[in-house]
């Protein structure tokens, strides 16, 4: 184990340190830096090496989170590396993205802060980029089954890898020009920039994975005919359509949703976009929803040059510390800081939407305000307070109020793919859906999820394809399509 005696001795938490705010704001470069080894080495050595891991429970990748502390307390970087290789493809991906619910179980964290388990993840994701360590692992033998994968987020890439070592032909489809479903195209750079899929990819290209773009399921290639093509078909298409919110006034020009927003600044910090439509500089911005999509949005406005930016939740401020009704090891819902929310802006909580306001004469189209009451909690409900109504001041509105579900684009026409009760992609326990051959795995058949979800559940999608494919599989399998335990939803 790490330093018996570590977590008595290092009480401090030190996470990463991060670009100064007014400097930051000035590009889209990561916020976090990185961290000095001898810190790394510090928290690495607070691991307690638990009899029982409860770490293991909180990842749904089961990383061996107490031997890569260990390894890195000694400062064995590879072996460290490999070791979370083992079951985790894109630590580069997780370490940068992942809100931690391996933290949320640390046993340390009942009464110390948790172990920066996610920090070293990153770390060690960070020495295998340095090093040029991201080895291509193409197959011993080839099976001459061929598996196409539709959508190529972290689930369909994680199937894809684990496929294409095992030695099947696998094809990604991608209906956007580019590989990387909304890790390229809805995560802001400042929190992950592209490069780091691009040398991933790199790596999978020369294990043998095709990538076919611009092609849309279901419109350029019907459903059917792909399924006719292949020996089996992942659907891998994520939870597209976004919640929305049918007020007066939400078709008035300036309102958007978040993702619209995200998806254009992001192809014109790549350069593939000369100039976004929706653009926040000098304009008044209100975020409606609190969560990461929320968070991305303040960053971005406030980098394109916001004159202000306010975010509402209709509920409750998050608690700081763990509720009773939350006990360890679940992952809490806790107030939150992030990058975004330190860079500027503001929050309010208890702040129901009523309307949007439009304007007069030329405006008459457009949003120049948000109609907002206190939230009040009537039979379980929450509902606008009478009475407490009030205008703030809006130039654009985005609506980062989460996802429904996958996009349905011929599923259930030109397959007949059943759907479950919250309009995700049905599946029986091996991730396979009615259809025969055709299979489904993250937030298509999930919901909206995790990162970390995602791509546990591509590996064991993968697990589930190839033993379809060929009877037996020694892919391992880390989560069923029923397990929920950690999840939020």
């Amino acid at each position: 184990m790490a330093d018996p005696r570590g977590f008595l001795k290092v009480t401090d938490r030190v996470t990463q340190p991060k670009r100064p705010v007014p400097v930051r704001l000035m590009d889209y470069k990561e916020v976090l830096e990185r961290q000095q080894a001898g810190t790394l080495q510090q928290q690495a050595s607070r691991c307690m090496d638990c009899g029982i891991p409860f770490c293991h429970q909180g990842c749904p990748l089961g990383n061996l989170i107490p031997e890569f502390n260990d390894l890195t307390y000694r400062g064995r970087m590879d072996d460290a590396a490999a070791r979370l290789l083992s079951t985790n493809n894109f630590p580069e991906l997780t370490g940068k993205l992942c809100p931690a619910p391996c933290e949320a179980a640390c046993v340390l964290s009942i009464n110390q802060p948790a172990v920066t388990i996610k920090q070293v993840e990153a770390e060690l994701a960070e020495h295998l980029m340095d090093a040029g360590d991201f080895v291509a692992q193409p197959p011993a033998r080839h099976t001459e089954k061929r598996v196409a994968i539709v959508g190529s987020g972290p689930a369909g890439l994680a199937a894809a890898q684990q496929l294409t070592r095992v030695g099947h032909t696998v094809a990604v489809y991608e209906r956007d020009e580019q590989i990387g479903g909304l890790l390229r195209f809805g995560i802001p750079d400042f929190k992950l920039e592209k490069q780091v899929i691009d040398q991933r990819l790199a790596q999978m290209r020369e294990e043998g994975t095709i990538f076919r773009t611009g092609i849309e399921i279901g419109k350029e290639i019907s459903w059917d005919q792909l399924r006719r093509d292949y020996d089996a078909v992942i659907v891998a298409t994520g939870a597209t359509i976004p919640r929305e919110l049918p007020i007066e006034g939400h078709d008035l020009d300036g309102v958007h949703h978040a993702m619209e927003f995200l998806t254009e600044n992001n192809r014109v910090v790549a350069g593939t976009l000369d100039a976004a439509r929706i653009d926040a500089k000098g304009k008044h911005v209100i975020v409606l929803g609190g969560g990461d999509t929320g968070s991305d949005c303040i960053g971005t406005a406030l980098r394109q040059g916001a004159a202000s930016v306010t975010t509402l939740a209709i509920g409750q401020k998050p608690p700081t510390e763990r509720a009773d009704a939350q006990p360890w090891p679940t992952m809490p819902l806790l107030f939150e800081v992030q990058s975004s929310h330190e860079e500027g802006g503001e929050r309010s909580y208890l702040a129901s939407t009523v309307n949007f306001v439009s304007g007069a004469g030329t405006e008459q189209n457009k949003v120049i305000g948000v109609t907002v009451a206190e939230t009040e909690f009537v039979a379980g409900k929450r509902l606008p307070k009478p009475g407490t109504e009030r205008v703030i001041k809006a130039d654009l509105v985005l609506l980062a109020l989460g996802f429904t579900g996958p996009e349905p684009s011929g599923l259930d026409e030109q397959l007949g793919i059943e759907f479950d009760n919250r309009g995700n992609v049905a599946r029986d326990g091996y991730y396979m859906t009615n259809s025969e051959s055709v299979f489904a795995a993250g937030d298509a058949g999930r919901g909206q999820s995790l990162i970390v979800w995602a791509i546990a559940e591509g590996r064991a999608c993968a697990a589930g394809v190839d033993k379809f494919l060929m009877e037996t599989t020694n892919l391992p399998a880390p989560v069923a399509p029923t397990d929920r335990a950690i999840s939020i939803i």
